[in-house]
């Protein structure tokens, strides 16, 4: 059996499809489970230890469409299964040659014009809603029946890491991520600040406040608004980000990419979501929180805003700090 798993990003996406790669894993034991990717990912799929190749969409442009289709030609597959439901990825998926191509029923996918290109779909009267059991859902498929939730992630050195743990001791400390692709899914900084001021006030946890591509300035804001109580992150890669989190009491964080790469670590998690559905998206642990403004919010799965009460500014200090008490609570950690 030769497998191609076709979802290109979004990272918090392509982290809801590792369980499904872990269960073909666990069906086809032999099998060659190869992983389509956009490369701005590609360093977390190489981490998912049950994937034998991955292979890479290295620009948004025609050239690399054309030099990705030559990859997944390469190989004979017997089964493409398209995770994301784009008109670009059923391509990819069809253009792979595989005997079978496998997506979402028409009623699931992003882009409906994406279903002319599966030979197959799942069945849409019975879909879960998490995107997690919906992934693991399309493999019925290919008769492979799981509800398992495994996260094969392989560990790696991380320099980032050790600067953390020299900086502060090796005491225990909280993640804090403000930033987010989406304007709207970020809460105010100076309200993380506060998180953090609580946090060492009230538990004895100094927070490391993440940072990724241009929010540099989100994370110095919070480290400024906690009264020293946060320090900013050194530098970070997708695996010192798996790792910190590996090591970290807890994460507080929006519907974003480094949130689910915690939740993926098994790290204790209180998330803030106000445009998109926790019921989908957000943490699967039945031990972690979310505190959710989803129902009233107008503007779901909009980048932005569009009402004139943005819907996260109504989500006071109080109530996610009391959430953290009660995560922590579950945990037994102690500051």
């Amino acid at each position: 059996m030769n497998i191609l798993i076709v979802r290109l990003g979004a990272l918090g996406d392509i982290v809801h499809a590792v369980p499904a790669a872990a269960a073909l894993r666990r069906a086809y034991p032999t099998a060659r489970i190869d992983w389509l990717v956009e490369a701005r990912h590609r360093e977390f799929v190489e981490l998912v230890r049950v994937v034998n190749q991955v292979l890479v969409v290295d620009a948004p442009t025609i050239g690399g469409w054309v030099r990705a289709v030559k990859q997944v030609r390469g190989s004979r597959y017997d089964v493409a299964l398209d995770l994301q439901g784009l008109m670009k990825s059923a391509v990819f998926a069809r253009a792979s040659g595989a005997s079978r191509v496998i997506g979402f029923s028409i009623w699931h996918l992003r882009e409906k014009s994406a279903r002319p290109f599966y030979s197959d779909v799942d069945a849409a009267d019975d879909s879960p809603r998490h995107v997690i059991h919906k992934n693991l859902h399309l493999l019925r498929t290919i008769g492979v029946e799981s509800s398992t939730i495994e996260f094969p992630l392989q560990p790696v050195s991380s320099p980032a890491v050790e600067d953390v743990q020299r900086e502060l001791a090796g005491a225990p400390y909280v993640l804090i991520n403000p930033g987010a692709a989406w304007p709207n899914k970020r809460w105010p900084t100076e309200r993380f600040g506060a998180i953090a001021a609580f946090l060492r006030e009230v538990r004895g946890l100094r927070s490391l406040v993440l940072w990724g591509p241009g929010e540099a300035p989100l994370a110095h804001a919070v480290a400024e608004a906690s009264d020293g109580a946060a320090m900013v992150a050194p530098p970070t890669r997708l695996g010192d980000l798996l790792e910190l989190s590996r090591a970290a009491v807890l994460m507080v964080s929006g519907d974003t990419g480094p949130l689910h790469i915690a939740a993926a670590a098994g790290t204790p998690i209180v998330a803030i979501f106000g445009p998109t559905d926790p019921l989908r998206n957000g943490p699967f642990a039945p031990e972690d929180l979310v505190l959710s403004r989803y129902e009233g919010c107008g503007c779901h799965y909009n980048r932005r805003c569009k009402r004139a009460r943005w819907c996260l500014a109504d989500l006071p200090v109080a109530e996610v700090t009391a959430a953290i008490q009660q995560r922590l609570a579950r945990t037994g950690a102690h500051g």
